[in-house]
């Protein structure tokens, strides 16, 4: 009974099996990788469910919500802590960003820091330089070797019992936001009829179709932002600035802007280059929700300019 409950279990509580000295092999596994592939297919019952402007307007607000919780969340507080909170809001934070279904606050800021000490090295689980585009853009997601993370990375993150549950149990926060949106969907229904949308449908288009664009667009910045944009600065990896995918993430597109400069809360330099994601921050900053927001110093905007493009 318990070998054959291990591989369910283990879909509920992420186990860190991290071993500095082990390779796993690079390909992907199937069996962990189900629920993730059945998140896809489902999409496909949007032609049973139908559709309904309220359940268009639905997934829209999802999409663009939660990449600002990947943004502005996962990337530029856990990763970086690019601005400060207090233990309560970053709690919230953490569960915010969860329900992307892109795992738990640990995992993701430990690959992502483990991203910025390789970019573009053999050792970076995503370069499509080194591994091609395919594979940064979604197939180490899938692997056995990076289902689990390097714990020394978040030392910082790991000091909070609440951030390790919510990474443990990393289906906690996704789970909640499906009942959720069901549930909705069902007092719609029930009170709303003439709206024409239903718990199945909410499930579809806010829950599946806006997971899977939220996710495609996030792994643009592995994959798309190694290879083609604009390069201001002198790195030492390939990223490149896009504009088309700054206005798709919210900012995050400003991508070789980011790996000049990693401390900033801010990754449009520059006044044209439209950074949502930080100028929300700033309002929260007003609020009171965050503070210490870090801004681009001067002597940054300046320094190894290169402002050339390609491709």
């Amino acid at each position: 009974m318990k070998k054959i409950l291990q591989v369910p279990l283990n879909w509920i509580a992420s186990q860190n099996n991290y071993q500095p000295d082990h390779t796993s092999p690079d390909q992907v596994d199937w069996i962990r990788t189900t629920p993730f592939i059945l998140l896809n297919l489902a999409c496909l019952l949007v032609f049973y469910v139908g559709v309904s402007w309220v359940a268009v307007i639905t997934a829209l607000f999802l999409y663009f919500s939660r990449v600002f919780f990947i943004g502005a969340f996962y990337h530029r507080y856990f990763s970086h802590k690019t601005y400060q909170t207090n233990r309560f809001w970053q709690f919230i934070f953490a569960l915010m960003a969860s329900s992307c279904v892109q795992r738990g606050p640990l995992w993701w800021a430990a690959h992502h820091r483990q991203h910025h000490m390789c970019s573009d090295q053999p050792q970076d689980a995503h370069s499509p330089l080194q591994h091609g585009f395919w594979w940064s853009h979604m197939g180490w997601f899938m692997s056995k070797r990076h289902f689990h993370y390097n714990p020394e990375r978040v030392k910082d993150l790991s000091r909070y019992p609440e951030l390790v549950f919510l990474n443990k149990y990393d289906s906690f926060g996704p789970a909640l936001f499906f009942i959720t949106l069901f549930a909705a969907g069902v007092l719609l229904h029930r009170f709303m009829p003439e709206w024409g949308t239903s718990g199945g449908q909410m499930l579809v288009w806010g829950f599946c179709i806006s997971t899977i664009a939220l996710f495609h667009t996030t792994v643009t910045i592995n994959s798309v932002s190694h290879v083609f944009g604009t390069k201001r600065f002198n790195t030492r990896d390939n990223s490149r600035n896009n504009i088309y995918l700054a206005l798709i993430t919210l900012g995050e597109g400003w991508h070789n802007n980011h790996h000049h400069y990693p401390a900033t809360a801010r990754q449009g330099f520059m006044w044209w280059e439209i950074d949502i994601t930080y100028y929300t921050l700033k309002l929260m900053e007003k609020i009171g929700i965050i503070w210490d927001v870090r801004n681009v110093p001067k002597s940054v905007l300046h320094k190894d300019l290169c402002e050339r493009s390609v491709r």
